[in-house]
């Protein structure tokens, strides 16, 4: 079952996307056109294209932060905040069936 993902835009729009289980919210969102997303190291944890903040209670359900991830984040485009992730290292899975992200201005 996929599940629904928001992305709220630096402008101030929105993306919305059925998102399959397993699938990372970088890929998602590049698949999907989200402005300031780009994973240009496509996921292996190298480049933090991808950083998006997590919105309100969902940031503990999309898992701990790992030290590589810790670490990228310092060097991401836009503020690192509290609840700063990288996307390429969220995994879709159905209790994030109506995640709230926002994309920083970069």
């Amino acid at each position: 079952m996929k599940m629904n993902v928001t992305w709220t835009l630096p402008a101030g729009g929105t993306v919305s996307a059925a998102v399959e289980p397993g699938q990372n919210l970088m890929e998602a969102a590049t698949e999907n056109n989200v402005e300031n997303v780009t994973g240009e190291c496509g996921g292996s944890l190298s480049c933090a294209t991808c950083h998006v903040y997590v919105e309100g209670d969902w940031f503990d359900k999309t898992g701990e932060i790992g030290e590589f991830e810790d670490a990228m984040l310092d060097m991401a485009p836009g503020e690192r905040r509290p609840n700063s992730r990288l996307s390429c290292q969220i995994e879709a899975h159905p209790d994030l069936d109506g995640l709230q992200l926002t994309v920083p201005e970069s």
